[in-house]
């Protein structure tokens, strides 16, 4: 089954670094971010988990949680979880998940359902689908997915934009537009009246186009 935006993130219960996690459970009332890998112990990987361990602290000013995923046991993630932290210089202090069994990452639509039940044996290559990023909101919905190829390391700071784009256009009426940035000019919705738009920006907005309506990040 493939997943979509506005899908509910499959729930699940599995073994971490961090002990057990029921996922829907541990997202809470906040967002979550799940980062895939194809397998421990791989480069470009090693360099994103660590990224992604210094930001940690962006993440919860956000109330957003962040965990990780690979097919390889969680033995396995304690020893990379120690390479990361020597090499990239930040410990990983949120959850690796384990998926020896690649129960989750079929569930997400990373791995097609006849690719076995044993990550044993199978090489980075073989998992290279499992290279997905996904924005879960607190209704525990997919807020928006990014799938890179193994070769790519992922852009965190993009990821950010993302989530703070998908929190602001959550709670308000608004779109933003290409390369924006917090703190930046957004799009009043199209399905949002003029009327309406008059209530909640009484001082007007700039309209280059007759269905673009551009005004300040609402508060």
């Amino acid at each position: 089954m493939s997943l979509r935006i506005n899908d509910v993130a499959p729930d699940f219960t599995a073994e971490s670094t961090r002990g057990t996690i029921n996922f829907h459970e541990w997202i809470g009332d906040g967002w979550a971010i799940l980062c895939s890998h194809p397998k421990d112990f791989t480069p470009v990987c090693t360099t994103e988990l660590g990224y992604m361990a210094g930001l940690q602290g962006e993440f919860e000013k956000r109330n957003c949680k962040i965990l990780g995923i690979s097919v390889d046991g969680v033995s396995d993630h304690d020893r990379w979880s120690r390479d990361i932290e020597a090499s990239q210089g930040h410990a990983v202090n949120y959850p690796l998940i384990g998926d020896p069994q690649l129960k989750i990452v079929k569930r997400y639509d990373m791995l097609p359902a006849d690719a076995g039940d044993t990550s044993e044996g199978r090489t980075p290559a073989d998992n290279a689908t499992a290279r997905s990023v996904f924005v879960i909101g607190p209704d525990k919905r997919i807020k928006a997915t990014i799938t890179y190829p193994m070769s790519t390391g992922r852009n965190f700071d993009e990821i950010l934009r993302l989530l703070d784009s998908c929190q602001l256009t959550a709670t308000k009426k608004v779109a933003t537009p290409v390369n924006w940035k917090q703190g930046e000019d957004v799009i009043i919705l199209p399905a949002v009246s003029n009327e309406e738009a008059k209530a909640t920006y009484p001082d007007g907005w700039q309209q280059p186009l007759p269905y673009m309506r551009v005004v300040p990040q609402p508060k």
